[in-house]
């Protein structure tokens, strides 16, 4: 760990067993927003995140936290059960958690705590969540889902502040998720793409328009956080991260680090110290048993997440040696229907992509417009003149059975070292260490969807694959 130290000079407040008192526990979730796209994170200044700079310096940034799905219902399962996908049953969009698998309302409720959900829901089948009081806070609009209201937030804390209860408050935005159809004052020409994109106009004016909406939910964020510093007073644990990487290539649905490491920041007056830094890795099933622990519990040892408390209280430099994580499908149809899964560790990811005879398909390519389509085909048209941009299209769409990046040296994954010599031992442990981790939890891979296989498509599709 990089670390100016997490720990405050209070003494009382070292151990989460010596707490004065309960601490409220808040939590913003974005939808969609990856960790390259904030200064507090990549170094870009062109996206503009104020508020996340402002909690940034009030609290510690989190460098190294991964969702465990790049999709949204089985990232907010790991989140809310504290279990990785195959455990707890949401594999997939439109794939709940078993029936009766216990969530997160339902142990803090029983540790004493009101638990509150506001905005973006998800969260599925509803009986594993009947322990949660769900505020209306939700505007209608032209958005896939309704946007989150944030006067509800300050009104229902301004109503229930002196209760005499500890709160724990789930806030849901939905931006950056597209439509990304707000107003853009971003400058095309001046947005930075990352490099594993082609560089094209309409590219660049979609981005400026997924920038509005990353500004928007900033300031979503910032009002949040000012209502709870306003109404709940300082011991308040106030953390805010996303659910999934961004919905762009090799992002959202994909295993790589733009798909499942997020933001996080978390502010905790008196307990965090300003400013300070965490290299240590992060799962999210280990909010869940982190919340507890500093709410007076205790996990049941059942959970695959494990408690970063100390990495809170006592600016424990280490939490996790690797990160699981898994996508399969939505299922509900013939788009991201791919199944992978991976190992990630402070200096390596590895990739098994369990069906590479399929083609990778996903809303981008074949979803409507506000999906992707209206860059998407700009980049086709580019492959068809340009090898350089016909790489990536065939990148995206074709993978190999196995891929292994030097993350340290390599953050966007760029270059597969799978089949070198050099990492041969690498690759024998990481393929150990998956068929054991796979087994541990009943995953066998099975593909649902429609799959595609390669080559079945369209005349453009064959027109990539045979450049």
């Amino acid at each position: 760990m990089t670390r100016r130290g997490l720990l405050a000079a209070a003494p009382g407040l070292v151990r989460a067993g010596s707490l004065r008192s309960k601490p409220h526990l808040v939590l913003f979730l974005a939808d969609d927003h990856g960790c390259h796209d904030s200064v507090v994170y990549s170094g870009v200044r062109d996206v503009r995140t104020p508020n996340l700079e402002r909690l940034a310096g009030a609290g510690a940034v989190f460098r190294n936290t991964f969702s465990g799905a790049a999709i949204c219902q089985p990232s907010r399962a790991i989140l809310s059960s504290g279990l990785c996908s195959h455990r707890n049953g949401c594999i997939a969009n439109g794939r709940t958690m078993t029936p009766g698998i216990k969530t997160l309302p339902t142990y803090l409720k029983e540790l004493g705590y009101r638990v509150a959900h506001f905005g973006k829901g998800h969260y599925i089948p509803p009986e594993n969540y009947r322990d949660w009081e769900a505020v209306k806070s939700e505007i209608p609009g032209a958005n896939l889902t309704a946007d989150l209201d944030t006067k509800a937030v300050d009104n229902w804390l301004g109503l229930h502040k002196d209760d005499g209860q500890p709160l724990c408050l789930m806030v849901n935005c939905h931006s950056p998720h597209v439509a990304w159809d707000q107003p853009s004052d971003y400058d095309p020409a001046k947005v930075t793409l990352p490099p594993s994109f082609i560089d094209t106009p309409e590219t660049r004016e979609v981005r400026t328009r997924y920038y509005a909406d990353v500004t928007k939910m900033d300031h979503q964020l910032g009002e949040v956080y000012d209502a709870v510093r306003r109404h709940l007073g300082g011991n308040t644990l106030f953390m805010t991260t996303s659910d999934n990487g961004a919905q762009w290539p090799f992002g959202k649905w994909n295993l790589y680090d733009a798909g499942i490491r997020l933001p996080m920041v978390a502010v905790w007056p008196g307990v965090i110290q300003p400013g300070s830094r965490s290299d240590a890795m992060l799962h999210f099933s280990d909010l869940l048993p982190t919340w507890m622990e500093l709410a007076g519990g205790k996990a049941p040892s059942s959970l695959d997440g494990r408690s970063f408390a100390p990495v809170l209280l006592k600016g424990a430099g280490k939490h996790r040696d690797e990160i699981f994580a898994s996508h399969t499908a939505d299922d509900n149809g013939h788009m991201n229907c791919y199944p992978m899964r991976a190992l990630r560790t402070a200096r390596y990811k590895y990739i098994r992509n369990l069906r590479p005879d399929l083609a990778y398909r996903t809303h981008i390519d074949r979803g409507v417009g506000r999906d992707g389509r209206q860059y998407w085909d700009a980049w086709r048209r580019m492959a068809a003149r340009s090898a350089e941009a016909a790489t990536v299209v065939r990148r995206y769409h074709q993978r190999p059975a196995e891929e292994l990046y030097d993350v340290s040296a390599d953050p966007h994954e760029l270059k597969n070292l799978a089949g070198e010599k050099a990492v041969a031992g690498v690759m024998a442990g990481f393929r150990k260490r998956m068929d054991r981790v796979m087994g541990n939890m009943n995953d066998r891979g099975e593909v649902f969807g429609v799959p595609r296989p390669l080559g079945q498509g369209d005349e453009k599709d064959l027109l990539v694959f045979s450049t």
